[in-house]
């Protein structure tokens, strides 16, 4: 039986590995994608403004953001396996607790348990697959992942807008349920990963409050400023002047802890430091713009949520094309900086033209932007983790893995609460500005005119799509100009995604796993005096005189082999 992985395991044991570990994935992913063409109807259902739409989506990325360094931390220092059993749990009891809220705060609130699951599941998968599968061979299984994506992304709108049009929006997080039972069973059955930790534990828990006053009191201020309060005021003051006392404390914090959160000697290396700057903007890409095209669908198209669901399927078939075709190339060639610089420029094609959007806009038109943008992603997301994990030390693949996948979030999550604060001031100067026009469109509704009236006024998102004409065009032009609008942030995001791009060393992909790598510094290691490395030399160079061809070929490999470990 042939050895088709790096780390000694045939292809059926890489297999049944990943089996559980893409059912936890896809769990994640459907339980995500299925409310996604759901949240309008569902935010208008319960009561909620344009604030408390954007929360609901914010809050879960916060805490995904939040936790993924937590998650990557702990995976440096415990079980990885049970690790991804307790996320997969947490994540999945608290979207079910969601299908009960009752208002928005509810709603909110499990959402924000919801993301301390996917933050472990997001961190988890990245470094376990990094366990069993080598940088350069990952492209092989990148079909598997992306079918599970393809299911996920494309099947949970339709089905989330399905279950809402026919049942009830409840059921929407319910359905994740039994995937997630027999994801735990089949990770407990097939998974198998080291889980050797030779350092003494200790968690960070000061740096954890510290990150997560920095970065809420941060997202509070965006979303409320210039609506709840002004701008420039005592509000603004203490927010950011707070957010920016616990950066810099939690910076202070880093670099004194033993086991810092997120070790800032990290940033010493280009890979890392500058695959952070690109992940920022793929954050607000991938999570900004799904966010805001399912509501410029039904707000500003009148679409269903079944209908919005079938209306952004080009988005989501650019970035599992992209994603699918690239991987397998970076494995066939090994080469995969061309790729990424390709991605960012899609990105910035798809986001520029994104903001035009017009509610009349040909919808053919509005495909290409979709799958530009799709495919920018999909080029680009998971390549820059797989570049930092090439590089990252085998001690620290966790905290590295998370650190790139935790600035995505956080870029998502900021991304999320800026477009929805512009969209918000935005929308409310549009209403003023078009109020005479509204309210003579109103007058025509006849005997609707005065529930049509009190639903614009009652400051919950409109359901457009049941509302008479001529408003109804009003408002789609409104929410489009809005929508259109908070585009533009992703713009010079886009920019410089290229630019840290362009500057990403171009290390070759190596074909060990973490675990090899480890054992191979280990050896390494053995021999670090000046004399230990002087006796291998002179027992290498005695090896070579008076060895058998045979035998010069092996320790030559052996040479070989090191030098390329210590590149890496």
């Amino acid at each position: 039986m042939t050895t088709d992985s790096p780390a000694g395991m045939t292809h059926r044991q890489v297999l049944e590995a990943l089996t559980g570990l893409l059912l936890g994935m896809f769990v994640s992913m459907i339980a995500g994608t299925v409310v996604s063409t759901s949240m309008p109807v569902i935010v208008h259902d319960l009561g909620g403004d344009q604030a408390a739409y954007t929360w609901v989506i914010t809050s879960t990325l916060l805490t995904t953001a939040i936790s993924t360094p937590v998650w990557g931390k702990l995976a440096d220092l415990f079980n990885r396996k049970l690790l991804i059993q307790i996320a997969l749990v947490i994540f999945v009891l608290a979207t079910a607790a969601a299908g009960f809220a009752q208002d928005t705060n509810m709603l909110i609130a499990f959402r924000a348990v919801q993301g301390l699951g996917a933050g472990g599941l997001a961190a988890l998968s990245q470094v376990i697959m990094a366990d069993i599968i080598s940088p350069r061979e990952r492209g092989r299984y990148m079909g598997l992942f992306g079918a599970v994506m393809a299911v996920a992304t494309v099947g949970g709108p339709l089905l989330g807008g399905w279950i809402t049009d026919s049942i009830n929006w409840r059921w929407n997080f319910f359905v994740a349920l039994p995937f997630a039972v027999a994801a735990l069973i089949i990770l407990q059955k097939t998974l198998r990963v080291s889980t050797e930790r030779t350092r003494k534990v200790s968690i960070d828990y000061v740096g954890i409050v510290l990150l997560s006053a920095a970065v809420s009191l941060l997202l509070i201020w965006v979303t409320n400023a210039g609506t709840n309060f002004d701008w420039w005021g005592v509000e603004t003051a203490l927010m950011v002047g707070g957010a920016l006392v616990a950066a810099i404390a939690f910076i202070v914090v880093e670099l004194k802890v033993r086991e810092p959160l997120i070790p800032l000697s990290l940033f010493r290396g280009r890979t890392f430091t500058l695959s952070v700057l690109a992940s920022i903007s793929i954050g607000v890409a991938m999570f900004g713009t799904s966010v805001y095209l399912a509501q410029y669908m039904q707000l500003s198209r009148g679409a269903s949520p079944t209908e919005a669901g079938l209306m952004t399927l080009p988005m989501m078939a650019g970035l599992l094309i992209s994603s699918m075709v690239i991987g397998q190339l970076v494995t066939r060639y090994g080469k995969w900086k061309g790729y990424l610089i390709l991605g960012s420029v899609l990105l910035i094609a798809g986001s520029a033209l994104l903001s035009t959007l017009h509610y009349d806009t040909n919808f053919a038109l509005v495909s290409v932007y979709m799958f530009l943008t799709g495919a920018g992603v999909g080029m680009t997301m998971q390549n820059l983790v797989l570049i930092v994990q090439n590089v990252a030390k085998p001690t620290e693949m966790g905290v590295a893995s998370s650190g790139v996948t935790f600035f995505r979030s956080l870029g998502g999550t900021i991304g999320v609460s800026v477009m929805g604060a512009l969209l918000a001031n935005k929308i409310t100067d549009l209403f003023s500005a078009g109020k005479d026009d509204l309210m003579a469109a109103i007058a025509k509704t006849g005997d609707k005119a005065q529930e049509v009236a009190a639903q614009l006024s009652s400051g919950t998102l409109p359901e457009v799509r049941l509302l008479p004409e001529p408003v109804r065009s009003l408002i789609e032009d409104f929410y489009a100009q809005a929508i259109s609008h908070s585009f533009l942030i992703g713009i010079p995001l886009a920019v410089l995604s290229l630019v840290a791009i362009l500057f990403l060393p171009n290390k070759p992909l190596t074909r060990m796993t973490t675990s090899e790598r480890a054992k191979a510094d280990a050896a390494a290691g053995e021999h670090h005096t000046v004399e230990d490395v002087a006796e291998v030399a002179i027992a290498d160079a005695e090896a070579l005189a008076g060895a058998p061809t045979g035998t010069v070929q092996v320790v030559s490999h052996r040479t070989d082999s090191t030098a390329s470990d210590g590149r890496a």
